[in-house]
């Protein structure tokens, strides 16, 4: 059976290609005209190389395929609205659609967002049954991914599509090469990051989601979602065992809800003037200050979802990171983690 797998080259469709290959599957990887394959090397795949925006090129690359699954998306968060977001997360998820009907694909894995569901606390985390709260953000990302989201799930109502959804939340891990996900590891390490905020995320190894996407071709029910997670932390326990797996000191000080947004301000300002994107939005410190918290049971129950201990999935990550030059100087010889 051959799998078609978009973004293939990325962070999480590097492993996705990697556990398709595991799991005796042959790939077909597209890959946007112009990028590197460095996160491929030395796998046994066929290329396919294209933009996924042209419609011709979704076709070719599906000839010959059985399944697609889809990892390719926009999931910047600064600027907050970014007309980019809506072609590559919303009307590209539109036109796939269209080659999957056509080419009478059997499966098709699309990976979301957690956030399309309602995220909860530590005690009652969120699941694919939770209300979407996080439209309040007014960020395009989110919005655009839970908008493809309701067009797939109506398209299996109406229209039978062999849709399956996956819902990542904060991925780790390695070949994180943007890096996007690893961007505030890096920068806790390397002392950028001036405190935590009171809120806080599910953290998941990205091979874990990886390996989901697989099982997801034979045991994901159609129509349905699943998010993939892992273990939820508050920021500062989180920034704590970043810091402890890199030896270095985790940042102390606690930023308050109204000191992230009044930062938020600030940097805006500094924006208009540097003509420079900031560093911190208004959607990012009210993110911040709220608990992404989400619970991965109906994955681990029907799709075999195990979760790799996130301190072996920072190791391998901050390994990576040092390896390929993104943590230079970084090193200390410190004992007090407090």
């Amino acid at each position: 059976m051959k799998v078609l797998v978009t973004g293939a080259n990325g962070f999480l469709g590097s492993h996705v290609v990697r556990a398709l290959l595991e799991a005796k599957y042959e790939v077909k990887a597209f890959i946007l005209n112009g990028t590197s394959e460095n996160n491929l090397k030395g796998l046994s795949y066929e290329s396919y190389h294209g933009n996924l925006l042209q419609y011709e090129d979704i076709e070719n690359a599906l000839d010959s395929c059985d399944c697609l699954i889809h990892t390719a998306a926009i999931t910047d968060v600064s600027p907050a609205r970014n007309h980019i977001s809506w072609t590559i997360n919303y009307d590209l998820v539109k036109l796939l659609t269209k080659a999957v009907k056509k080419k009478s694909i059997q499966k098709y894995i699309h990976v979301g967002t957690a956030n399309s569901f309602g995220f909860g606390t530590l005690e009652q985390p969120g699941t694919e049954e939770s209300e979407f709260n996080c439209g309040k953000y007014k960020l395009d990302y989110i919005d655009s991914k839970k908008a493809a989201q309701d067009y797939l799930l109506d398209e299996v109502k109406n229209n039978k599509l062999p849709v399956v959804i996956l819902n990542p939340t904060f991925m780790i891990g390695e070949l994180d090469s943007k890096p996007g996900s690893g961007e505030m590891i890096i920068s806790v390490i390397q002392k950028k990051v001036p405190g935590y905020s009171a809120g806080g995320r599910c953290f998941a190894a990205v091979k874990d989601v990886a390996k989901a996407c697989v099982s997801a071709l034979k045991n994901g029910r159609t129509g349905e979602c699943y998010i993939t997670g892992g273990v939820n932390l508050c920021y500062k326990d989180f920034f704590h065992l970043v810091a402890k797996t890199a030896n270095v000191t985790p940042p102390k000080l606690r930023v308050s809800k109204f000191l992230a947004i009044t930062m938020a301000g600030i940097l805006k300002c500094v924006s208009w003037i540097t003509r420079k994107p900031p560093k911190l939005n208004l959607a990012m410190a009210k993110i911040s200050s709220d608990g992404h918290y989400y619970s991965s049971q109906k994955a681990m129950d029907e799709l075999e979802y195990k979760l790799t201990d996130l301190s072996q999935a920072l190791q391998e990550a901050i390994r990576w990171y040092q390896a390929n030059g993104y943590l230079l100087n970084t090193n200390e010889s410190e004992t007090d983690h407090s």
